[in-house]
C-alpha cells in the first residue's frame, strides 16, 4: 500500500559500484534536511562489477535503502517498472545514477507535486557536453518521435516525478517494450515542466554506445507509433507514380519512333524498386517481430535478488 507523503526514488543502475554511494549519500542528505520521507529502491540491470554488493552494504545500514537485481540485463526500461512496481510511495521519481540529473532540484519537484501536479516533468536546458554527432542524432530521433507522436519530446528526461494515480496506469500496460519517456507523457494528468541542466558524471562513463542508442531508437519509434508502416505506403505510392509516369514517358517514345534502345532505364528501376521492396519489407519484419515478442508474453524482468 502507499505511504502517505513519501516519495519512491527508483534508480536503474548497470556497473555503476563507482556511483552508489555517493548518489545515496547526496539523496539522503538533501532529502533527510527537506524533511521529505523517502526510500530508494537501487535497481541492477544485470550489472558485471560489484553495483549489487554495494547496493546490499547500503540496505544493511540504511531501512530507507531497498535493492532488486536482474538475472541479466534486461534494459533501462524493464529497471524504471521494476522500480515502480515495488515502489511503496506516494509518488515515485526516476532518476539517473551517475547524478546527471541533478538531485538539488526533487525538493521542488517534490513541493510541485504536493502543490496538486501529477506529473512532474524534468527537462533539459541543455545536453551537457557531449559528442556532437550523439547530439545531432539524439536531436534527430526526439524530432521523429515527437512528430509520429504529436508530444513534444525534443527535451524530454526520464527524470519525472509522478503522482500513484500516474503510476498505477502505466503499471496497467501490458506491452512488453514499453517506451517510458513518451508513455509518461501519453497518460496524461495534471504536469507541470521543471527545466535542469544535464550535470558531468561523478564517475564511470557513459554505457551507451552509437549502436545501442541506434537499436534504443529503433525499438522506441516502433513500439510507438506505426508511422513506420504508414511509410510503407507512401514508398508504395510514390513508386505507383513513378511508374505511370516513365509508362507514359515509354509509350510516347514508341509511337513517335524516339525510344532509346539498352537497359541503363530497366536496371536502374529494378535497382531502386528492388530497394524499396527490401526496405518496406525489413519494416513489416520488423513489426511482426514485436508482435511475435508481444504474443510470447514474457516477462519485461526477471529478478534474481532482492535486499532491504
Amino acid at each position: 500500500m502507499p505511504t502517505d507523503d513519501q516519495l519512491s526514488i527508483i534508480i536503474p543502475s548497470c556497473n555503476e559500484q563507482d556511483n552508489i554511494q555517493k548518489t545515496f549519500q547526496v539523496i539522503y542528505k538533501l532529502l533527510t534536511q527537506n524533511k521529505i520521507p523517502f526510500e530508494i529502491i537501487f535497481v541492477d540491470d544485470g550489472s558485471k562489477d560489484a553495483t549489487y554488493q554495494r547496493i546490499q552494504e547500503l540496505s544493511l545500514h540504511y531501512r530507507q535503502v531497498k535493492g532488486i537485481s536482474f538475472s541479466r540485463n534486461f534494459g533501462k526500461e524493464a529497471a524504471i517498472f521494476a522500480g515502480l512496481e515495488s515502489a511503496c510511495g506516494s509518488c515515485c521519481l526516476i532518476m539517473d545514477c551517475d547524478l546527471q540529473h541533478p538531485a538539488e532540484v526533487i525538493p521542488d519537484m517534490y513541493r510541485l507535486w504536493k502543490e496538486g501536479y501529477e506529473v512532474v516533468e524534468g527537462v533539459k536546458t541543455s545536453r551537457g557536453k557531449e559528442n556532437p554527432v550523439h547530439t545531432l542524432c539524439a536531436r534527430g530521433f526526439y524530432h521523429i518521435i515527437s512528430s509520429v507522436t504529436n508530444i513534444d519530446m525534443s527535451r524530454a528526461s526520464d527524470f519525472k516525478l509522478l503522482d500513484r494515480k500516474a503510476v498505477d496506469a502505466l503499471l496497467l500496460m501490458p506491452e512488453r517494450a514499453p517506451f517510458f519517456r513518451a508513455l509518461s507523457s501519453w497518460v496524461g494528468f495534471r504536469t507541470v515542466s521543471l527545466p535542469f541542466e544535464v550535470q558531468e558524471r561523478t564517475a564511470g562513463s557513459s554505457k551507451w554506445s552509437v549502436w545501442s542508442l541506434t537499436k534504443y531508437a529503433i525499438r522506441n519509434i516502433t513500439s510507438f507509433s506505426g508511422a513506420p508502416m504508414q511509410l510503407v505506403s507512401l514508398l508504395g505510392w510514390i513508386m505507383f507514380l513513378a511508374s505511370v509516369i516513365l509508362g507514359i514517358q515509354s509509350l510516347y517514345r514508341y509511337f513517335t519512333g524516339t525510344a532509346l534502345e539498352g537497359f541503363t532505364t530497366v536496371i536502374l528501376l529494378q535497382l531502386i524498386i528492388g530497394s524499396v521492396l527490401m526496405i518496406s519489407l525489413g519494416i513489416i519484419g520488423h513489426y511482426i517481430s514485436r508482435i511475435y515478442d508481444e504474443i510470447k508474453a514474457r516477462p519485461r524482468y526477471i529478478i534474481s535478488k532482492r535486499c532491504g
